[in-house]
């Protein structure tokens, strides 16, 4: 099963972070590979939500549940999708003046081996650039 792991120091608070991760609808401004998200459900504990994905060839979508702890921590979970198994977190540390750190974890299997041949080095591209979307993001605003 991948797993991906990164961690970034950012200029920003964990607090900013934390809601540039939970504003799911914003993402197709600025992840070239999703052309359309939906939230299912928010509050203040959790952010279910669809996202859709166009990439080299690739169209599916996945819904997850991303439970909150803000501003410090985010737990995703799949709730339906082409994955046998996908789970993850974002956590943000705040770092004073010099802004936070944020790092994400994931961890994801598809669903069979024919599948899985063709998508994994797609969501794999997908996987190992989320991060450093999200910083340029930042970075943006």
């Amino acid at each position: 099963m991948p797993t991906v792991s990164k961690s970034v120091l950012v200029p920003r608070s964990a607090e900013q972070m934390f809601a540039l991760v939970d504003d799911v609808e914003d993402y197709p401004r600025f992840l070239p590979w999703c052309p359309a998200a939906r939230v299912l459900e928010r509050n203040d504990e959790l952010t279910r939500a669809c996202l859709e994905i166009d990439y080299h060839g690739l169209r599916t979508h996945f819904t997850t549940v991303n439970r909150k702890q803000a501003p410090r921590r985010m737990d995703l979970e799949l709730e339906e999708g082409p994955f046998e198994r996908l789970k993850g977190r974002w956590s943000f540390t705040p770092l004073g003046e010099e802004g936070s750190r944020v790092e994400l974890t994931l961890d994801y299997e598809l669903e069979g081996r024919a599948l899985n041949r063709v998508v994994a080095p797609v969501l794999a591209q997908i996987m190992e650039t989320l991060v450093d979307r999200f910083v340029a993001r930042a970075e943006s605003l």
